[in-house]
This record gives C-alpha cells, sequence and structure tokens, in this order.
C-alpha cells in the first residue's frame, strides 16, 4: 500500500514524555496518526476518515489538546512506525 505525509507537525519538546508527533497520512482514505512519547516507546493512536475536512478536522483538534512546548509543521521525514498500538477505533 502506498501512503503520502501530507503534512506533518512536532511540539518541539525532546524527551521520550514530553515529545508530541502528529501526521497526516493520505492513503485510499485519510489517516490522522499521532503519537506521544519517542519512536522507541512512544504509544501510537490512528483514526482513519473517508475526507480529508474530516481527517483535518481531527488534526486540529489533536493541535488544540494541552501539551509541552509549541507546535510546528514539519516537512518531509518517514511515516510513523507502523509497529506501535493502535486505539482500534475507526471514524469512517
Amino acid at each position: 500500500m502506498v501512503e503520502e505525509i501530507v503534512r506533518r507537525w512536532w511540539n518541539g519538546a525532546w524527551g521520550r514524555l514530553a515529545r508530541r508527533d502528529v501526521w497526516l497520512v493520505r492513503q485510499t482514505t485519510w489517516q490522522v496518526v499521532a503519537r506521544a512519547g519517542d519512536t522507541e516507546t512512544g504509544k501510537v493512536l490512528r483514526w482513519t476518515y473517508d475526507s480529508p475536512g474530516e481527517a483535518e478536522a481531527m488534526v486540529d483538534r489533536l493541535l488544540r489538546a494541552e501539551s509541552t512546548g509549541r507546535w510546528r509543521e514539519q516537512h518531509g521525514g518517514p511515516p510513523p512506525d507502523r509497529s506501535g498500538p493502535t486505539d482500534g477505533g475507526s471514524s469512517s
């Protein structure tokens, strides 16, 4: 399956407890991926949507949530780790 990272944000905080990452990923559907912590021990949550508007609304919600640091958009970079746990939910 081909996936495209449309946009990416990072809260600017280093460390496994404070770091937050959010990706807007496009596949056949739109998927929002959020990770709390570092790449090795962080918890990964995923939500799937049928439209980009629904996915972007979830990204906006995640970026408004209380967090350490200041969100800044990133460009490029590897996709989120697929081996992490998921929330098991879908909004589609």
